[in-house]
């Protein structure tokens, strides 16, 4: 695997390699940041990792699709991330019942807008997972795509909370996260999956980059939460969960 990464790293075209630079080096500062400038710096790398991400992965996307289904799958999913999300937080479903703080602005019905690019900065690294492992569009895509998704959340969702992100109301089982809630995103990530496959172009997808973007992203939680947050438990727990998804993709390569 290591030695697949640099060539792919060179290939890229020079605004995703760019960006892909910038995104890596912006989140391994974030605990520097935090350290020396306190909680609002760590609010700005936050909402700046997740831009940056997030653009990182649509410059791979255009690069192989162009910008028009690029900007049409973007839209989709951005307005899909924020639909189940305010959805969510005001009736308990799909996720069960949270609400968001005031900590990640700004906020549109409740919901932070940084939210739903959160959705479409780990859609297509997942999409890349499915490629591989699945092949085409279909059922078998779908599911695996929404799974290697999911995985991301044994990370995510602990961190938010631990960082006062949002609440839950009733507190479950897997580090104080409801089991619904990663019911909920199996079913999210699969519609929203389902919905953007037809809108993609014959072109071929940009399985290899955006492999690497769902790889980096394994790897700088892991470390993250293992060293700088102290969360080891979910840090043990998304470790496993994503880097089996990642592996698998390797292997398929």
């Amino acid at each position: 695997m290591v030695a697949q990464i640099w060539p792919i790293v060179v290939a890229l075209p020079i605004l995703p390699r760019l960006l892909l630079l910038a995104w890596v080096l912006e989140l391994l500062a974030l605990p520097a940041l935090k350290k020396h400038w306190g909680a609002e710096a760590e609010r700005a790398a936050i909402n700046l990792g997740v831009l940056l991400q997030a653009a990182t992965g649509l410059a791979m996307l255009a690069a192989a699709w162009g910008l028009g289904p690029t900007l049409r799958v973007a839209l989709l999913v951005l307005a899909l991330g924020w639909g189940v999300e305010y959805l969510g937080a005001h009736t308990g479903l799909p996720f069960g019942r949270y609400h968001y703080t005031a900590r990640l602005q700004p906020q549109l019905g409740g919901v932070p807008l940084l939210i739903p690019l959160a959705w479409l900065m780990m859609l297509p690294p997942a999409w890349a997972v499915a490629h591989l492992i699945a092949g085409g569009p279909g059922i078998a895509f779908v599911l695996t795509a929404a799974l290697a998704f999911t995985a991301w959340d044994l990370f995510l969702d602990p961190q938010m909370v631990a960082w006062g992100c949002w609440v839950w109301d009733q507190p479950g089982g897997y580090f104080g996260i409801p089991w619904q809630n990663y019911a909920g995103w199996l079913l999210s990530a699969a519609v929203m999956t389902a919905l953007a496959a037809p809108l993609n172009v014959p072109a071929p997808f940009p399985t290899a980059p955006l492999l690497l973007v769902y790889t980096l992203t394994w790897l700088l939680q892991s470390f993250a939460q293992f060293v700088f947050w102290k969360l080891r438990g979910p840090a043990l727990c998304g470790t496993i969960g994503m880097g089996l998804w990642m592996a698998w993709a390797w292997l398929a390569m």
